[in-house]
């Protein structure tokens, strides 16, 4: 699954590489979210134009009656059966968007326990994770709240030594069509192993509650 990545880029590499138009955001680098985490999100606005949103990591439906402390684990949607559950079938076919990453982490079980490794792209881009989206009314505080999940897959063979699972990382040329609904399930793919890279990091990483310390993506030996 995906319960931890970073968000650590500039507002001029969200432009360069995705056409943003709205007035500039001060972005400040995290290196630790955690579910519930408030988070960047990339959605259609018009044409094929995007924007970037803040949005509460871990989808709540539009209907949902509850609280959202209610809600079960929705920060992970798991590919396979996205377009069949309740919590994430309607989101899958009309408010998708992808959720700009940094890197994110995994845990390989070991003799003195479980060992975090980093993940990030191979040439340090960003890396598009597939995500839906939705709009819940809060019934306790009256508000509107936007939500979101990341999608996971298989590992890819690079990434299985340390976990089943990976969020999905689509291909830059396949967005419009993510977007458009014109693409589905099949894209809902492991990534090429040569898209990533990976070492080992600090076990401070599984408190969270440090954000802003770049240190927890330094590789230890």
């Amino acid at each position: 699954m995906c319960g931890r990545f970073t968000q650590a880029y500039t507002w001029a590499e969200l432009v360069a590489l995705y056409g943003l138009t709205q007035p500039a955001m001060n972005l400040q680098p995290r290196y630790n979210i955690a579910p519930t985490a408030t988070i960047d999100v990339l959605i259609p606005r018009g044409g094929n134009r995007l924007e970037l949103v803040p949005m509460r990591w871990g989808l709540i439906p539009w209907w949902w009656k509850l609280t959202a402390k209610d809600t079960p684990s929705t920060f992970n949607a798991r590919a396979e059966t996205v377009t069949a559950r309740p919590m994430f079938r309607d989101a899958f076919r009309r408010s998708r968007c992808i959720i700009p990453a940094s890197g994110y982490y995994e845990w390989k079980p070991t003799p003195t326990g479980k060992q975090p490794y980093y993940i990030s792209a191979s040439y340090g881009s960003i890396l598009p994770f597939a995500g839906l989206w939705d709009e819940w009314h809060d019934p306790e505080s009256d508000e509107k709240l936007k939500s979101c999940t990341i999608i996971v897959t298989d590992a890819n063979k690079m990434t299985r030594p340390i976990h089943d699972r990976m969020p999905v990382i689509l291909d830059t040329h396949r967005l419009a069509g993510w977007f458009a609904g014109t693409a589905g399930t099949e894209l809902l793919k492991a990534a090429p192993d040569d898209v990533l890279r990976m070492w080992p990091v600090s076990r401070r990483i599984n408190w969270p509650g440090n954000e802003g310390d770049a240190k927890l993506i330094e590789a230890i030996h």
